[in-house]
């Protein structure tokens, strides 16, 4: 959330919140990425784990995109 707050300090108008579903110390899940990107109103991008087992899971957060190396490797 500090975070968030900071970038929309900067006037940023795309947030990029990671890590969706990479799991490290930093891992989100779909419950808890939805959450925090309802805390704004700037648009949100999708970081993270992301690959084509998963991509559907996408449908269920409010995101305009999406960037990962394993989608696309």
């Amino acid at each position: 959330m500090k975070e968030i707050r900071i970038k929309e300090k900067q006037g940023v108008k795309t947030i990029f919140l990671s890590s969706i579903f990479k799991k490290n110390k930093n891992y989100l899940g779909v419950n808890k990425f939805k959450n925090l990107s309802k805390l704004t109103s700037n648009d949100i991008v999708a970081l993270g784990g992301i690959s084509k087992k998963n991509i559907k899971k996408l449908n269920l957060i409010q995101t305009i995109g999406f960037a990962g190396i394993s989608y696309f490797t």
